[in-house]
């Protein structure tokens, strides 16, 4: 099993998620993480999914998702394929701050983006592991809260979505 990334290029962004999700469902693949934007082309939105399966899997996957009639085109791919980040965001208390904190900030580069009378939220961004051993590094600093996007990706490979619709017509 691999991990993947499968980007979905769609029109009518109302209901597509649901039924994209079904998909997975019904085959009993755990989505590892979601995320849908507008693209780069007017009326046309992006949907980022995350899984591990199969490449038979994916292919099924990636062809059953086709057949949604709002999707307008979908690709897969193995994470060297993909350019991609994730952000998160860790609430801390004031009174956890001190300079051993200040060096693991400084050492993974995170930044504070809001300072509250009782605490700091802190914004980190990285791939999944490492958002992942920053949050055990920040647990003993009394962490309050921690969430954490979905995948953004760019495929590294050279294709357009405006080249495939110019092909369609």
């Amino acid at each position: 099993m691999n991990r993947y990334t499968i980007l979905v290029y769609t029109e009518n962004f109302i209901g597509i998620l649901n039924r994209i999700t079904i998909i997975f469902t019904r085959r009993g693949i755990n989505i590892s993480a979601l995320t849908a934007s507008e693209s780069r082309l007017d009326g046309i939105h992006k949907i980022t999914i995350e899984a591990t399966v199969t490449e038979e899997q994916i292919i099924q996957l990636v062809n059953q998702i086709e057949k949604i009639i709002d999707v307008i085109k979908a690709y897969y791919f193995m994470d060297d394929e993909v350019v991609y980040q994730e952000i998160a965001l860790y609430k801390i208390p004031i009174d956890s701050l001190d300079p051993q904190l200040e060096k693991v900030i400084r050492q993974f580069n995170a930044h504070i983006i809001a300072a509250e009378k009782e605490f700091v939220v802190l914004e980190f961004t990285g791939h999944k592991e490492d958002t992942q051993a920053l949050l055990e590094i920040l647990k003993p600093f009394n962490l309050l809260e921690f969430s954490r996007s979905g995948r953004v990706a760019i495929a590294k490979p050279k294709f357009s979505v405006q080249e495939y619709l110019n092909n369609q017509t």
